[in-house]
């Protein structure tokens, strides 16, 4: 289970990972975190930046230890992480790589009521969604091979694993739209009466009175 932290959101994760590299004012960070891609890694809120920056501060992970100004611009004020926040730092980071978390998707959420389709349609969408998801798998896959020709594999590890669950999301679409198309998928037959009719045929209503998810 993850822990209550002081200051939880993933801004301060990446806050923090781009501290522990030198200290930084605020705009500086923002510029080495879009640099470094961490806003496709995880959920940034830009205009949060400054807010973070300060409860980090308030509860000791990150100090202001300088001020600096650059020709007319108002002066900036940099912070470096202190032993607090290192540890904070590898403490999340390990509670991150170690201990799975449910995540959820607007994807799982729209094939927990896919029924409420016809299967025709249903195909019809997951056609849909397989032709975008192979086009993104093979720019990843393109993206990742140019990227390893000069990045340590250590950065790209996010990459790779972006990969992998993309690979996992194309073949389970792939896999189900053929079903569907093929006529193997289970139950198909009363989905597609469901479908016209509107009534829940009297095996899938006793499965939904008694729940359809194991406990």
């Amino acid at each position: 289970m993850a822990k209550r932290r002081a200051v939880g959101n993933l801004m301060a994760l990446a806050v923090l990972s781009a501290l522990v590299q030198q200290p930084m004012h605020p705009y500086q960070m923002a510029s080495v975190l879009k640099e470094h891609g961490k806003d496709r890694n995880m959920k940034i809120k830009w205009g949060s930046l400054y807010t973070v920056v300060q409860n980090l501060e308030k509860h000791g992970l990150v100090e202001a230890t300088d001020t600096v100004r650059q020709g007319a611009r108002p002066e900036r004020t940099v912070y470096t992480i202190t032993e607090a926040g290192r540890a904070e730092l590898v403490d999340w980071v390990r509670e991150l790589i170690s201990t799975p978390e449910p995540e959820q998707s607007r994807f799982t959420a729209g094939l927990s009521v896919m029924a409420v389709l016809s299967p025709g349609e249903a195909a019809e969408l997951l056609a849909q969604r397989l032709t975008v998801l192979e086009r993104e798998l093979a720019d990843k896959r393109a993206a990742l091979t140019e990227a390893a020709r000069e990045v340590p594999r250590l950065f790209l590890v996010e990459e790779e694993y972006e990969l992998a669950v993309a690979g996992a999301e194309t073949a389970f679409v792939r896999g189900l739209l053929g079903e569907l198309t093929s006529g193997e998928f289970p139950g198909l037959a009363d989905w597609q009466a469901f479908s016209e009719t509107g009534k829940v045929p009297p095996e899938l209503a006793e499965l939904m009175e008694r729940g359809l998810h194991p406990q």
